[in-house]
């Protein structure tokens, strides 16, 4: 007698189900469409979450480069002036007070500048 291990398998079926849901058409219905469909969005998102770190990366360089660039001053010289005036801020933070403390992002920049 063949065994088809009926309930392990729905469980197993649901819990892929679960994961497609909102998918459109088959592929959030039927078993075979859903799993492959799947294996694709969690290996995307296992992807992106390294490449949501690189995107915010080059996004707080390009707003610090942008903020910078109002004191005449490129934004590798103002990295440099920040590791001789020994400030200790990373990019997120920079960008912070570029975008919302411009006066605090000024005095940072005078300090750069004296360092430098």
């Amino acid at each position: 007698m063949r065994v088809k291990g009926g309930f392990v398998t729905k469980r197993r079926h649901n819990k892929v189900l679960k994961r497609a849901k909102g998918f459109v058409n088959a592929r959030g219905v039927r078993i075979s469409e859903a799993m492959p469909s799947v294996d694709r969005g969690l290996m995307f998102a296992y992807r992106d979450r390294k490449q949501r770190k690189r995107d915010f990366r080059a996004l707080w360089i390009q707003r610090i480069n942008a903020a910078v660039r109002e004191y005449d001053l490129s934004y590798s010289t103002f990295i440099h002036g920040l590791t001789k005036a020994n400030i200790q801020l990373d990019r997120k933070a920079l960008a912070e007070l570029a975008a919302t403390d411009s006066g605090a992002f000024a005095k940072i920049v005078d300090q750069v500048k004296a360092a430098l």
